[in-house]
């Protein structure tokens, strides 16, 4: 029979190894899934990870899409190192939009292209005070970050509700709960003629290098990560634990927010009830994914993005539901953790002892 044996020292390989074993995995419970849905599986299979690769226009899509999911990772990178459990990053991601959009409303047709500044600098303030909250109630009264989190997200999705269907409702748009198209001049740069690629994109990859540079080359990003991987050593080495976790959730709210930011006035355009697109939550499977490394997020974050035009391929092409993308997103998720276990276990064949000592 199988059993576990512990490891003397945790598995490097494994640790490497295990993210590209589980989505071995995902992938082959996704050729039983669309067996079982009586769909072809090669064709689900080129669906969710050809037909986002096929093209240079569909690459630029699936660029739009890993941009808000690596740029929120980052931040959570932050956070779990230090062993802050930010969930809510959805939340912090609506209210960057929130606060992105008012300033967008803002402009005119004659306002200058300065008001691009402010829109990022407001969405990034806006998520930055959203996780202010988790972080004042975690320092003042040990509330549990991840509930808080968690349900703050709800709350931010009703002020966005509040607000679309309400004052900031678009008096020309028929009813519809949306506010009005954003001028021209709001809108975040493009990278080039033709694609919905814009800088965020280049924000995004130049982040990551500094989140890299932070937590290996720094010491305020070494007193960040040993806070979380041991406390009590922290503490006697003089790191503020309080400063830790403002600066964890600063951090991962700020850049949630600038996600925000950078999906209203790119490639939406306004403000909708649809912003919150559940990039904030399949952002902890990028990060977790990723290893919580800068340059591992950049890749899970191309996969990640794979599964939602894939998903909403399937839904066009195949007749699938849409959620069929959120299964994908867990299946990863579930096979990661339990290939997780060989990096601190290995598994060896133990023959049965039968009777008389003979195996």
């Amino acid at each position: 029979m199988l059993k576990l044996e512990p490891r003397p020292e945790p598995s490097k390989s494994w640790g490497l190894g295990s993210p590209l074993l589980a989505l071995a995995i995902t992938v082959i419970i996704g050729v039983l899934l669309f067996a079982a849905l009586g769909k072809d599986p090669v064709r689900g299979l080129q669906v969710f990870f050809w037909e986002p690769i096929k093209s240079p226009y569909a690459i630029g899509e699936l660029m739009v899409k890993a941009t808000p999911l690596l740029v929120i990772a980052l931040g959570l990178a932050v956070c779990f190192r230090s062993n802050v459990w930010n969930i809510g990053a959805e939340g912090q991601f609506i209210i960057g939009a929130v606060c992105a959009g008012g300033v967008a409303l803002l402009a005119e047709k004659d306002t200058g292209r300065w008001i691009v500044a402010a829109i990022v600098l407001a969405g990034i303030l806006g998520g930055m005070a959203w996780a202010a909250l988790v972080a004042l109630l975690r320092d003042r009264f040990n509330a549990n970050e991840i509930l808080v989190s968690l349900m703050l997200v709800y709350v931010a999705d009703m002020v966005l509700n509040l607000l679309v269907y309400g004052p900031w409702k678009d008096p020309a748009g028929y009813n519809f709960p949306q506010s009005k198209t954003f001028e021209a001049v709001t809108q975040i740069p493009r990278l080039m003629t033709g694609s919905r690629v814009t800088i965020g994109l280049v924000l995004a990859l130049l982040g990551a290098a500094a989140l890299w540079v932070f937590l290996f080359r720094t010491r305020a990003g070494f007193a960040q990560q040993v806070g979380g991987l041991a406390p009590a050593a922290a503490r006697y080495a003089g790191f503020s634990s309080r400063k830790a976790l403002w600066i964890a959730l600063l951090a991962s709210g700020g850049a949630a927010g600038l996600a925000g930011a950078l999906e209203v006035a790119g490639p939406i355009g306004q403000l909708t009830p649809y912003v919150p697109a559940g990039y904030g939550f399949a952002a902890i499977i990028v990060a977790f994914v990723g290893r919580l490394h800068p340059v591992g997020m950049v890749f899970s974050a191309i996969l990640m993005s794979m599964f939602y035009i894939g998903g909403e391929l399937a839904q066009s092409r195949l007749g699938l539901p849409k959620s069929l993308t959120g299964v994908f997103q867990g299946l990863l998720l579930f096979t990661l953790l339990a290939c997780d276990t060989l990096i601190l276990y290995r598994v060896r064949w133990v023959g049965r002892k039968l009777a008389g000592g003979l195996q």
